[in-house]
């Protein structure tokens, strides 16, 4: 039976959405067990299914990672199907194989030569395999290419050069797997990467990049950064690299503000309560949403000694992360609305 633990939103907005105008990656390390997957992709409509994170990638955590893009159904039958083999097993040459005679999705007239695939996954021994695929009727230009760890597929791509500078940038950054991610999407932030946003003058209008831990329960990776979309002209992955370098920022400082700085209730309704410690000096107190927006604006904050309490009743129910900024440091915390 398939374990639930792969990340995949099953979503009913409508039967299908084209979007093969998609370039990704999906990438595994076998020093640290981390899986990761990252992608952007020129869809008008993006915001109201969540972004493209909502769509294209699904992962096991430990395993492995799956992008499933050109044309797909909503829900995405074929990826569901994809991360079920791999849950049950399966190797990415052997789920590539499964997924041609088996497509399920009606969009294309359950044709597997209207899809395109990248998966990247460790073996029981740690050890990393990819695979991938590009059917006949995604448009030009289209490839998917695999080293020893990733796997990286695009269509309607400006040219090769997207893949190169893709793979190039992954291969050339000495980092951290969500650090190779990063730099792998930047070597496509041009204009046209996705030829049809060339006319909007960047490379797409919503990306994500994601990276689970071994032990990372799947509703809590540990990192999920998504740009559901952007307005006309205004590059996602530019802002997909400030919710990046917001992250680790704020993960390099906090680890000595841990025991000095507490918040609570959370999940919360009304008032959110931020303990701190005497000894912690407060020079701001920010909150933003999960793209990154600041909403201070939406706050009010009274004091009562050590404790703090923030008035939240006027967010709308959601993800959000508090950012404490001090003289030693700065905390990050993240915390539910509802």
């Amino acid at each position: 039976m398939l374990k639930n633990t792969f990340f995949l939103i099953a979503l009913i907005l409508c039967p299908f959405i084209n979007a093969q105008d998609t370039f990704s990656i999906v990438a595994v390390d076998p020093a640290t067990g981390e899986v990761g997957s990252a992608g952007a992709s020129c869809v008008d409509g993006a915001a109201g299914i969540g972004g493209i994170i909502n769509v294209v990638p699904g992962i096991i955590p430990g395993r492995g990672a799956i992008n499933s893009q050109a044309l797909v159904c909503i829900p995405n039958i074929n990826l569901e199907n994809a991360l079920a083999q791999m849950d049950a097993g399966s190797s990415p040459n052997e789920i590539i194989t499964w997924l041609m005679n088996n497509d399920q999705c009606s969009a294309g007239n359950f044709s597997a030569q209207q899809r395109q695939y990248g998966i990247a996954d460790l073996d029981i021994a740690g050890n990393p395999r990819t695979a991938g695929f590009t059917g006949f009727f995604p448009q030009p230009y289209k490839e998917d290419r695999q080293g020893l760890t990733y796997s990286i597929q695009g269509n309607i791509l400006l040219g090769q050069s997207i893949i190169d500078d893709m793979e190039t940038n992954f291969n050339n950054t000495v980092g951290s797997l969500a650090e190779k991610l990063m730099a792998s999407m930047q070597g496509a932030n041009v204009a046209g990467a996705d030829t049809r946003c060339l006319e909007r003058g960047t490379s797409s209008t919503t990306a994500w990049l994601m990276v689970y831990q071994p032990d990372d329960d799947i509703a809590s990776p540990y990192l999920q950064l998504s740009i559901e979309e952007m307005p006309f002209g205004e590059e996602p992955i530019d802002s997909l690299q400030v919710l990046f370098d917001n992250f680790f920022n704020l993960s390099v400082q906090e680890s000595t503000l841990d025991a000095k700085l507490k918040i609570f209730p959370n999940p919360v309704v009304d008032k959110l309560k931020l303990d701190i410690h005497n000894s912690v000096v407060v020079k701001s107190i920010e909150i933003f949403d999960v793209i990154g927006k600041l909403v201070n604006e939406e706050f009010k904050m009274s004091y009562n000694g050590s404790q703090n309490e923030i008035d939240v009743s006027v967010l709308k129910s959601g993800v959000y992360f508090l950012r404490v900024n001090t003289l030693e440091g700065t905390k990050s915390f993240k915390f539910v609305k509802i």
